[in-house]
């Protein structure tokens, strides 16, 4: 993998198969679409062409064809967190179902976990709809519990879900032999199971949808920055777009937005691809129907085995950079890369001589409760959606599917979910922002090393959760 320029903004000759795998291997060019030639009207203006404007765009279109909808994107459709991330297309909400119970009462919390768990179908049917290829394969996600304190969690997981209703369909409990048959990594002792989340090429994904809102009539300008966005008009370095409505679809990039720099955090999260494995070694390793997988640790590491055969392995650990700063030279951390690394070998021995052929990051956008939100102000009519911590490749789905119903003012069981009008508070001013949210970092880190030689659950840690506000 080549790298981009350490500067402040990407280079206007990047390429932008740098940026990831998932981008490496997407097929057709990469090359931007046309910027915006000038002013112009629409209807609907919608900042940001990853997951959560592209899905916007396309229901609205699909429920209002002659709607005139307009995307503006700084690079390219699929550049930020869409196209770079794990490829989960997962039930998780970044908010708990206590949490959401706390927010909205205990029916609107099942509400949103049943709304989250009908949302992984429909991005699978969406994309067969369209003819995207984006190597669907829905085989659920595996935990695995490789400590004692990871197994009680595994355990707490399963009984709350229970007192909300959701049964073994759901999610189960699985005793050490029964997680090993889905991922044969060391020191497994159980974990847990749920059949809600499909692995996926992300890019491919985003780069089709937006051929898809392309092919119903949505005008999408890239190379398109975006100074500021206000009630009525979008204002870019190339014109103005004037529209009653307004859709802030910028997730990480958020803060670069005048008035907005404490809205959102972007905290990187850091990946690695191994070259595709032979035969024998995915014996070993087993994900033989590509279940996504992790474990139970606090500092959060992910994986699936892509449909090429090669696994794609990332986690959190990167740290978050003074001011809400974003800059290409943050994709790439050798200490992270190389703990990834390790982490993989750790996991699954036969991984510990196989090549790496692509290292990448990016930002995800957290908002100061770690709460997920979508709404829309009838008084200004702008609308946003984000704050997915990570979890977004379904949840954009939601959020598109609840802006176009928001803006068409169509009351529906979508627009009724708790997240629905939720304000996140702002983070902390700097420097406390940087204090704490690398303080975070360490703090799990450091709670899974006393976890593993204490066999205790870490106190720290769940300090650290209460300040987070889970």
């Amino acid at each position: 993998m080549g790298r981009m320029s350490p500067t402040a903004d990407y280079p206007t000759t990047a390429d932008y198969r740098n940026l990831s795998f998932w981008h490496d291997t997407v097929p057709g060019t990469l090359n931007p679409g046309d910027p915006l030639p000038g002013d112009t009207d629409a209807d609907v203006a919608i900042v940001g062409a990853g997951f959560t404007g592209l899905w916007t765009a396309y229901y609205l279109a699909a429920a209002s064809p002659d709607l005139r909808i307009v995307v503006c994107e700084r690079e390219i459709a699929g550049f930020g967190a869409s196209g770079r991330n794990g490829g989960w297309c997962s039930a998780l909400f970044p908010a708990s179902l206590p949490r959401l119970e706390r927010m909205a009462g205990r029916d609107a919390a099942i509400a949103m976990q049943r709304a989250m768990h009908a949302t992984v179908d429909e991005v699978g049917r969406a994309a067969a709809a369209e003819g995207i290829d984006c190597h669907w394969a829905k085989g659920g996600t595996v935990m695995l519990a490789r400590t004692p304190v990871q197994l009680a969690r595994a355990r707490a997981e399963v009984a709350e879900a229970r007192e909300y209703g959701f049964g073994e369909q759901d999610l189960r409990l699985l005793t050490a032999a029964q997680a090993r048959e889905h991922a044969a990594a060391t020191d497994v002792l159980g974990g847990t199971f749920t059949p809600h989340c499909a692995a996926i090429h992300p890019a491919r994904l985003a780069r089709g949808l937006a051929d898809a809102v392309r092919r119903r009539g949505v005008a999408i300008y890239e190379r398109t920055e975006v100074t500021d966005l206000q009630p009525g008009r979008v204002v870019t370095r190339q014109g103005t777009v004037r529209a009653p409505f307004v859709v802030r679809a910028t997730e990480g990039y958020t803060p670069r937005l005048p008035g907005l720099k404490r809205a959102i955090a972007p905290v990187y999260s850091l990946m690695v691809a191994t070259a595709p494995l032979p035969a024998s070694a995915w014996d070993q390793i087993g994900l033989a129907t590509r279940p996504t997988f992790g474990d139970l640790r606090h500092l959060i590491i992910y994986g699936q085995r892509t449909a090429d055969g090669r696994l794609a392995f990332g986690g959190r650990g990167a740290p978050y950079h003074l001011g809400s700063a974003v800059r290409p030279s943050f994709d790439r951390v050798p200490a992270v890369f190389a703990e990834l690394r390790r982490t993989l070998a750790e996991l699954f021995p036969v991984l510990a001589d196989v090549p790496v052929t692509h290292s990448w990051g990016g930002p995800i956008g957290v908002p100061r409760d770690w709460c997920a939100s979508v709404g829309l102000d009838c008084g200004t009519g702008i609308g946003w959606a984000g704050g997915y911590v990570g979890d977004g490749v379904s949840t954009t789905n939601l959020a598109g599917r609840t802006l176009a119903d928001l803006i068409a003012g169509t009351g529906s069981e979508i627009t009724a979910l708790p997240w629905v009008g939720h304000r996140s508070p702002p983070w902390e001013p700097e420097p406390l922002r940087w204090l704490g949210l690398n303080a975070g970092l360490q703090v799990m880190s450091l709670a899974d090393r006393e976890e593993s030689r204490t066999g205790r659950p870490s106190r720290a840690a769940a300090f650290m959760g209460r300040f987070l506000g889970e």
